[in-house]
């Protein structure tokens, strides 16, 4: 069974969102506070996590902070206002999407399997992949080089994921756009271009691993 972890300060909202959520099959646990959700967060292991921003005893953007520094958990952001996804977009939080209030509770249930469909439903479990000298871990949120770790953001992890599935296969910019998905919200596929420049950047000797492919997109080298 799919867990997902509500973590939402308003009671009434939070009976709505389990109800729809469990009708729908998924196995629900809930939290009130930021320090809660860390601690169910740790212990139920869920699929998902569905995170307001404004909570008691920590934010939102705290809690995401620190589950991103360890995990590749999907989350859904609920906000209260359309200028916060701009500022939670600004900030690098990592969020997969965002949910402005007031929602439709089947709008964040349709949200959710698509998040889960997105990620492959393999969320809170280790994945790690590797392409020749490169390996991309996405519950550690971490690409390495030879052994060593690369100074990566969060969008960038998930494209190199994206492409360190299938070495030697070229993903269009619309895949790898798809895959980095709630990040850009609202962005072309020259954002794309963009993170792979960076990427090249920072494989410094080693940027013959990421091909371009002229007309159709990127790929990782299988081998060195």
């Amino acid at each position: 069974m799919t867990t997902i972890l509500i973590v939402e300060d308003e009671a009434r909202l939070g009976d709505i969102l389990e109800e729809y959520l469990r009708r729908d099959g998924f196995v629900t646990e809930r939290a009130m506070t930021g320090p809660r959700a860390l601690e169910l967060w740790r212990a139920a292991r869920p699929a998902l996590m569905l995170l307001d921003l404004m909570l008691p005893g920590m934010d939102g953007l705290e809690v995401a902070r620190r589950v991103r520094a360890q995990s590749a958990l999907p989350i859904i952001m609920l906000t209260a206002r359309d200028e916060e996804v701009d500022r939670l977009v600004g900030l690098g939080i990592g969020a997969d999407d965002y949910v402005v209030k007031p929602y439709s509770p089947r709008e964040v249930v349709a949200r959710v399997k698509a998040v889960l469909r997105r990620t492959g439903g393999e969320v809170g479990v280790p994945t790690l992949q590797h392409a020749g000298p490169l390996s991309v871990d996405t519950a550690a949120f971490e690409v390495r080089l030879n052994g060593e770790a690369l100074d990566v953001t969060v969008a960038e992890v998930r494209l190199m994921a994206a492409l360190a599935r299938a070495p030697g296969v070229v993903r269009s910019r619309a895949e790898l756009l798809s895959a980095l998905g709630g990040l850009e919200r609202g962005t072309d596929e020259r954002a794309v271009d963009a993170h792979v420049k960076n990427l090249r950047r920072k494989l410094g000797d080693h940027t013959e691993l990421l091909d371009t492919v002229r007309g159709v997109g990127y790929r990782l080298r299988p081998e060195g």
